[in-house]
């Protein structure tokens, strides 16, 4: 009998174990997303934000592999000042808030674009930036209205603000180009590719990545830009809604960087006279 109740008792222990184990990665996650976190990030010194490195010119690689940008600068200036350093982690873009979810990330701080569904999800910064979605193209194509891109084909990036906005308003795009869906991307890099070898017709992309592509490129004068119908759109940084001293922090950063003066130069840096920030026009 009594070797009976040992047995069970090992049984029990194992079982117990297994279970435990089994759930600390839920746990971890959980907690990650339950709490607020920045006592513990300031204590181990850097908080992880997650890009997409292809995103010219707010987060993308030089040819050394360096990460460079408009947000890159604006980032590690807002944690400068709390003595924290920025490790910027490459993610799926169309991840993004479940990479903030589950832990990998603290910040989603990418062009990050405001909408009802993302607020659902995440907590916002206050805006940094406006941007808009516009329709690029080759002017060989003769496409200049919006309403020349009947029967063409679109290219947008999955998960993008612009694919939000293709599929929230069909009138302007879906109903009427080819297929009635657009062409997917993962990166605006590549999509821009398959615009230049004619393999898309048009391209809806945000203004700011827009505007710094094609003033890159060998033959600018061969591109044209037609603004798009669709909401203006805001840049905030993206936490989790339990990370209330986060967003506070942040937001007194960038308001002090909008005052000092570095958000201006940042801003003339990356878009020369073209940035438009709320913070500017209240400080």
């Amino acid at each position: 009998m009594k070797t009976k109740r040992l047995l069970i008792l090992a049984i029990t222990l194992v079982c117990s174990i297994f279970f435990v184990s089994g759930c600390s990665g839920v746990s971890i996650n959980r907690k990650a997303n339950e709490v607020d976190n920045w006592s513990h990030i300031k204590q181990r010194g850097y908080v992880t934000v997650g890009v997409d490195d292809t995103f010219v010119p707010m987060d993308f690689r030089q040819k050394n592999g360096q990460l460079i940008g408009y947000d890159v600068d604006l980032a590690n200036a807002v944690f400068k000042q709390y003595g924290i350093n920025v490790s910027f982690q490459t993610i799926d873009w169309s991840m993004n808030t479940t990479e903030l979810k589950n832990g990998t990330i603290d910040l989603i701080w990418n062009g990050f674009s405001k909408n009802p569904e993302r607020k659902a999800k995440v907590n916002f910064s206050k805006t940094y930036l406006y941007t808009s979605q516009v329709l690029v193209s080759l002017k060989k194509n003769k496409i200049n209205t919006i309403a020349a891109m009947k029967n063409k084909t679109l290219g947008v990036q999955t998960g993008s603000s612009g694919y939000n906005d293709v599929m929230k308003y069909p009138k302007v795009f879906k109903n009427h180009i080819k297929n009635h869906e657009p062409i997917l991307y993962d990166s605006f890099t590549n999509a821009f590719i398959d615009l230049t070898a004619g393999r898309i017709d048009g391209l809806l992309i945000d203004s700011s990545y827009a505007d710094y592509y094609i003033s890159k490129q060998k033959h600018p004068e061969n591109f044209t830009e037609i603004d798009s119908p669709f909401p203006k759109e805001e840049f905030g940084v993206g936490m989790r809604k339990s990370d209330v001293t986060m967003k506070r922090k942040i937001n007194q950063a960038l308001e002090k960087l909008a005052r000092n003066g570095t958000l201006t130069r940042i801003n003339h840096k990356w878009f020369g006279n073209k940035a438009r920030s709320p913070l500017l026009e209240t400080n």
